[in-house]
């Protein structure tokens, strides 16, 4: 794969986007990057979806990375909720990008845009309700904790997503943690799990027939300005009102859905 100038141009904006509002929602990159990586390559044929799908679980780590450390120095990371989630989500993550490797990739697309749609179903809803899940207080037990990171894993694997998209949601939901302690520590463990599954990811993107070159070449691209924006996206969820960051997101994701789902030219 060769990029010309724009393509090169498209793919730094793509990176410095998906990085922004992955480090402001906690939602990893993925639902950024995968939309826009068809939009300015196309698909040469039905596997090239996973192709994009290893490009951009490797540059979730990018964005994760800086995101982590200022929501760590800021002290919202909850530390001691790691241990669960990590051990969980990374054994579902490898599960997940296994099963994700016997669908084909148009299949997959279609998924992911079917996705995205429950998930700005579901920010919608916050939205109209309004009301917060932090004051109803913590339900941070080990069942719960392995829960959520199971989902988040296998969700992440077989979609392509870093994971952020189904932690931050499952520790509101289910565990009750705050929203901006939630998005910080979904951000460490995109750190780790982010990187086992674009790993294994990349080395089983032969049997696709797309070289994992090409997805090194795409995320190299991408990864400066992801890490530039998640640094940044990262600081204005300190600042930014939490209906705001929700309605921004579920928009942009909103048109993302229908670009996947080809509904959109």
């Amino acid at each position: 794969m060769e990029l010309t100038a724009i393509q090169l141009l498209d793919a730094v904006l793509i990176g410095l986007v998906a990085g922004v509002l992955g480090g402001l929602a906690g939602i990893g990159g993925s639902m950024v990057m995968l939309p826009g990586l068809h939009l300015v390559f196309g698909e040469k044929s039905d596997s090239t979806h996973h192709l994009y799908m290893a490009a951009a679980m490797t540059v979730n780590v990018a964005v994760a990375f800086p995101a982590a450390i200022r929501h760590y120095r800021r002290g919202v990371v909850r530390k001691e909720l790691l241990p669960a989630l990590l051990v969980t989500t990374t054994i579902f993550m490898v599960v997940g990008v296994l099963t994700g490797n016997l669908v084909r990739g148009d299949v997959l697309r279609v998924s992911l845009a079917a996705f995205l749609c429950l998930y700005c179903a579901f920010n919608i809803w916050r939205l109209l309700v309004n009301r917060p899940v932090d004051s109803a207080g913590e339900r941070t037990t080990r069942p719960r904790l392995l829960i959520s990171g199971g989902m988040t894993g296998f969700v992440g694997g077989v979609l392509g997503l870093g994971g952020g998209v189904m932690l931050v949601p499952a520790l509101q939901m289910l565990c009750r943690v705050r929203l901006k302690q939630a998005i910080a520590t979904s951000s460490a463990v995109i750190c780790v799990t982010a990187l086992l599954g674009a790993g294994l990811k990349m080395a089983t993107l032969s049997r696709h027939g797309e070289p994992w070159q090409d997805a090194v070449l795409l995320a190299l691209a991408m990864a400066p300005t992801a890490m530039i924006g998640g640094a940044i996206g990262a600081n204005l969820t300190h600042y930014l009102p939490t209906a705001a960051v929700r309605a921004v997101v579920t928009v942009l994701l909103l048109v993302a859905a229908a670009r996947l789902a080809g509904l959109l030219g």
